[in-house]
């Protein structure tokens, strides 16, 4: 997944960290409460995840900085509101993480054809951190590829960052074998899949059952961790890809673990949450 990116798919925090745990809980669980959560309760919550009261507390702050949450009270209980930009992000990033990761050939390529002047320096980083960030790899300096499905999210993306100025798009299809290896890292995407598979394989063959808060404090890290996929996959055709490609395996793991947890889960959180004011 991508870190400049939108807090809502990844953001700066690294899969695992406190402030990313809790970017995966409001976006799997805090809509679904109505946005807003008192501080107990979420040092409660993420307690089952193993994170301690002073790093969740740490983290707010640093979420809070960011402009993805804002603290609120009600009554005399302290807690935070998940903000406008926050719940953007996230609805972008449910766009592109719960989806199978290999693209329909027919949608084609789109192309970001980009000229930034010597001037605008920091906007040029800005812009190859965006597509980056999106998924996009790397033809030359100035021209970037992803899979057509892509498209649309980042002409918006890119347009509401005011860095829309710089590019001219392209949408089309190749005529001759395309090296998507030289575009993309696909080993050490590859690898990334892998780690994710030795996590979390054995876990999809078990069926032992869980109650609610132990199906929640595994579930979190699941999708913690899924969610940077989409910034590092931009969801590549197969016939373009190995045919051991260990994607294919990792998104089905993924989804039988989704499954299989969330709703469990969401009995914890409502549980935990069912006292506090409206």
């Amino acid at each position: 997944m991508n870190g400049s990116g939108p807090a809502g798919d990844g953001g700066p925090e690294r899969a695992r960290t406190p402030g990313s745990l809790i970017v995966s809980f409001a976006g799997s669980y805090l809509r679904e409460i109505g946005g807003w959560i008192s501080v107990g309760d979420l040092i409660t919550l993420l307690a089952a995840a193993d994170i301690g009261e002073p790093a969740v507390r740490q983290a707010l702050v640093r979420l809070k900085s960011r402009g993805f949450l804002e603290s609120e009270k009600r009554g005399t209980v302290a807690g935070y509101r998940l903000t406008a930009d926050g719940l953007k992000d996230l609805e972008r990033g449910d766009r592109r993480i719960f989806r199978r990761g290999e693209a329909d050939p027919d949608a084609g390529w789109v192309l970001a054809v980009f000229s930034v002047p010597e001037n605008a320096r920091a906007q040029r980083h800005r812009l190859r951190a965006q597509l980056g960030w999106l998924g996009f790899g790397t033809v030359s300096s100035g021209v970037w590829v992803a899979p057509g499905s892509l498209a649309d999210l980042a002409r918006e993306m890119l347009a509401e960052a005011d860095l829309g100025q710089y590019v001219t798009w392209f949408t089309g299809h190749h005529l001759g074998e395309v090296d998507v290896a030289s575009w993309w890292d696909l080993a050490e995407l590859a690898v990334s899949y892998q780690e994710f598979l030795r996590v979390w394989r054995s876990r999809a063959a078990s069926a032992d059952p869980l109650g609610p808060a132990e199906a929640f404090g595994r579930y979190l890290p699941l999708v913690d961790g899924w969610r940077l996929f989409p910034r590092l996959d931009p969801g590549l055709p197969a016939r373009v890809l190995p045919t051991d490609w260990p994607g294919r395996e990792a998104w089905e793991v993924f989804d039988t673990l989704h499954r299989r947890w969330y709703v469990l889960g969401r009995e914890f959180v409502e549980a935990t949450v069912a006292h506090q004011p409206q």
